[in-house]
């Protein structure tokens, strides 16, 4: 008997980040990743996170960052760019969807939610 891959693959972890509980998931779509990183219980703000295509080097393309829904504040472009590129380039350069939703957004938190982020590898 053949095993059925499912059509769409998930994967969560919870664990404690600077002594807050945090919540992972990462959901793989045929043309986006979509990760929820969140220490409230809930999506948070909702960024997409997308390889530009007018970056001259194809293989290392720029990213931008689009907040849509929630509040719009520089952090959240910040935090969501440090959090998601590794993902796009790991995932052949697809888009992320983010949901956030930080209680800590300190450079050793996002450091540590990185690495939270690898361990619910999808893609």
């Amino acid at each position: 008997m053949s095993t059925i891959e499912p059509l769409i693959r998930s994967r969560q972890t919870e664990t404690t980040v600077n002594g807050i509980a945090t919540q992972v998931v990462c959901t793989e779509f045929s043309n986006y990743i979509f990760v929820v990183l969140t220490q409230y219980g809930k999506i948070g703000t909702l960024i997409s996170v997308t390889p530009d295509s007018k970056s001259n080097d194809i293989s290392t393309p720029m990213f931008s960052t689009k907040v849509l829904l929630g509040k719009e504040e520089p952090l959240t472009h910040v935090c969501a760019k440090n959090l998601a590129t590794f993902v796009s380039r790991e995932a052949g350069n697809r888009p992320v969807l983010l949901g956030l939703s930080l209680k800590d957004s300190s450079i050793e938190a996002i450091k540590h939610m990185k690495d939270i982020i690898k361990s619910c590898q999808v893609w």
